[in-house]
């Protein structure tokens, strides 16, 4: 998984609140979501089955989130150790889908419904009376290419435990990924808290083996690290890349 690695980059997008260029389509997407307000409840709360009893100091199953395609109890989000801005951007995340089929290839603002994403959060924001301070986040994407014949188990296997390991640091809001196109090229993403998490994410012996692989099965691949701002009172949002 791609927690650590970039490249630099020169896209930047900017736009107001509900001015993406996906913005016909998100609104498709944000249809099919009520938020809170709209139905009294919080649509992103996973009810956990039973796997076992929990140990003493693990959180309890109404506060662990699904930010993955990932289930198991390790890869669950621990909100009690997030701020409410924080709980808030990640249920507003569990939305998050792309809102075209060639998302491996096209640019990353257009190909997710994120202004649905801020709608809810916006929502959101207003139900809970919160008062939302500009807020910054870290994001890696992840574009790369593995030959159709490719055994991906291997991968899918490697991408797992790293994910878990990523999870420990209870910092990783967000992580999709796509299927591979006819030609193999695929899209990942990971929305973090703050940088330091995904250094932290990056720096076990799941997420090592993970890179080996990278090097020896892609055929492609590139990183980047992106910043996205999500402005006072939800009104703005703009992805650009990270510095420093």
């Amino acid at each position: 998984m791609p927690y650590l690695l970039s490249v630099p980059s020169s896209e930047k997008f900017i736009f107001p609140f509900n001015r993406s260029p996906a913005s016909a389509e998100a609104e498709l997407h944000y249809a099919d979501e009520k938020p809170p307000a709209a139905t009294g409840q919080d649509p992103t709360r996973e009810v956990l089955s039973s796997d076992g009893p929990l140990e003493v100091g693990v959180a309890a199953p109404e506060d662990l989130l699904t930010v993955s395609p990932y289930t198991d109890r390790a890869h669950l989000l621990d909100l009690t150790a997030l701020n409410q801005a924080q709980v808030l951007f990640a249920k507003a995340l569990t939305i998050l889908a792309p809102v075209t089929a060639s998302y491996a290839t096209a640019p990353y603002i257009s190909s997710f419904n994120w202004d649905a994403v801020f709608r809810w959060l916006a929502d959101a924001v207003k139900a809970n009376a919160f008062v939302w301070e500009e807020q910054f986040f870290y994001v890696v994407i992840f574009r790369s290419q593995v030959p159709p014949s490719t055994d991906r188990s291997h991968l899918g296997a490697l991408d797992k435990k790293a994910h878990a390991e990523a999870m420990e640091t209870n910092g990783l809001l967000k992580y999709w990924f796509g299927t591979p196109d006819e030609d193999g090229r695929n899209l990942a993403t990971c929305i973090w808290r703050r940088r330091a998490d995904a250094q932290a994410g990056s720096s076990g012996d799941g997420h090592k083996a993970a890179m080996r692989a990278t090097i020896n099965m892609y055929t492609e691949w590139k990183i980047e690290r992106l910043k996205l701002v999500v402005g006072g009172n939800v009104e703005r949002w703009e992805i650009v890349p990270w510095t420093g």
